[in-house]
């Protein structure tokens, strides 16, 4: 009885060791080990034994590279259909619909030459790397973004608020009122004396016909004194001072021309003996009361930029002081030199405490459009010739793939193709795979 149990325990030992062996047989079969040897300056060289560089002539590093046929076959075995617009490669979908963009009817695309296309690089890495590698991750997801583009400005003067003072009929300076440029001038402030024939001898008509109206009440005569008080009041005479010659009776020789506007003196052509003739200007003025900010937004963001949005305006000048202006002008070109569009609002200037020169800081808020898709800016790898992601494809296993983005807010970035939503993002470590990829030649183009 004892040889019977010996002999069944004996073959049950038997059993489970085979077992046992064929398990490691296959977890040895399923994962295949690489070896080669590769430069670390030249990473497309690669020889199955150790030596030189042949073009540095360093010592050649070993590298062992861990395949899993399972994981491969798992992965050729998962196959899913996809549609793209025809017109609108870049727009896909897992169904067949109607492309969103232009309506037409969607095509059937190779997935697997789609994904040849977008992957750059894969990188597989040991059990022994993970213990140092600590990636985070970040699912690719939607978000209403919200993007705020920050400006440089400088106050203008407002052309719309430009005005001068002009001489309406012919005469000489005999006395300027205004001393310089600068000066402030209000609308009634007396400018200049002037002498002028014509002027003098348009007052005596004025007598003349006042008082035979007076004297007749015809109204032949009356005509002829309202035509001669029309004329002194287009000449920039004032009631005030038509009415005081009729009361004195006479005219006086040196006549006081005075200012129609109010602003300050930016240029002053009035001085004593200086002849002007009709329409030529004594001063010119610029009214401060509005002034203009001018703008010089970046071309990435001129597209965002359109008349009537709210910004908000910091002036060096007042610091603590917060102005909020509109957008009220877009210039229709680009400057080609320095690649920035000029925009500009009309703040007001009631106190006078923004001047011609001073520098502002603006903001301007938006709420772009639709929920984007959007990953953290730490996840994109420009590289200059294309912009790279890298996507968790298990824990071990990474990819890069190649994604076209948009509008950049407050740390994220919108993602228009590469990626889906769902997708794990490598945000801290994408670097470190981005290396290992290009030292042991996990990328497929090297030029790039």
């Amino acid at each position: 009885m004892n040889k019977v149990l010996i002999i069944v325990f004996l073959g049950f030992i038997s059993l489970f060791s085979s077992c046992q062996s064929k398990k490691e047989v296959e977890t040895t079969t399923s994962q295949k080990v690489e070896t080669y040897y590769t430069c670390s300056m030249h990473p497309q060289i690669r020889e199955d034994k150790p030596g030189k560089c042949p073009i540095c002539h360093m010592n050649l590093t070993k590298v062992e590279v861990e395949h899993d046929h399972a994981t491969d076959k798992e992965a050729k075995a998962e196959k899913k259909q996809l549609w793209a617009c025809e017109n609108f490669p870049e727009v896909t979908s897992e169904k067949e619909e109607v492309c969103p963009l232009d309506g037409t009817p969607m095509v059937k695309v190779d997935i697997n030459k789609k994904e040849a296309a977008s992957v750059v690089a894969k990188v597989k890495l040991r059990k022994s790397h993970l213990n140092h590698f600590n990636p985070s991750f970040f699912p690719v997801t939607t978000m209403k973004m919200t993007k705020k583009i920050r400006l440089l400005g400088q106050v203008l003067e407002s052309e719309e608020k430009e005005s001068n003072i002009p001489a309406r009929i012919d005469g000489r300076v005999e006395k300027v009122y205004v001393k310089s440029t600068g000066s402030f001038v209000k609308a009634g402030d007396p400018v200049v004396d002037i002498y002028s024939p014509r002027l003098i001898t348009g007052g005596e008509e004025y007598i003349l016909a006042r008082s035979t109206y007076l004297k007749n009440r015809s109204r032949e005569f009356r005509d002829l004194y309202h035509q001669s008080r029309e004329r002194l009041e287009l000449w920039g005479i004032k009631k005030d001072q038509y009415e005081e010659w009729a009361k004195n009776g006479k005219i006086p020789k040196n006549i006081t021309i005075y200012s129609p506007a109010t602003g300050v003196v930016q240029t002053r052509n009035a001085t004593v003996g200086k002849y002007f003739k009709e329409g030529q200007d004594f001063f010119k003025l610029s009214n401060l009361s509005d002034v203009w900010v001018e703008f010089d937004v970046y071309e990435q963001d001129s597209a965002l930029v359109e008349i009537g949005q709210k910004v908000e305006l910091n002036f060096i000048a007042l610091p603590g002081e917060t102005t909020t202006g509109e957008i009220d002008f877009v210039s229709p070109v680009l400057d080609s030199t320095s690649r920035t569009l000029k925009v500009r609002a009309t703040i007001e200037n009631k106190n006078g405490k923004l001047k011609p020169g001073m520098v502002a800081n603006a903001q301007i808020s938006l709420n772009l459009e639709g929920m984007p898709l959007v990953i953290p800016r730490s996840a994109v790898i420009d590289t200059g010739k294309r912009k790279v992601a890298w996507v968790k494809e298990s824990d071990r296993s990474f990819k890069s793939i190649i994604i076209n983005t948009g509008h950049e807010s407050e740390g994220y970035v919108e993602v228009v193709s590469g990626l889906k939503e769902g997708d794990e993002v490598v945000i801290e470590g994408n670097f470190l795979l981005d290396a290992q990829a290009q030292l042991f030649g996990g990328y497929e183009d090297m030029n790039d």
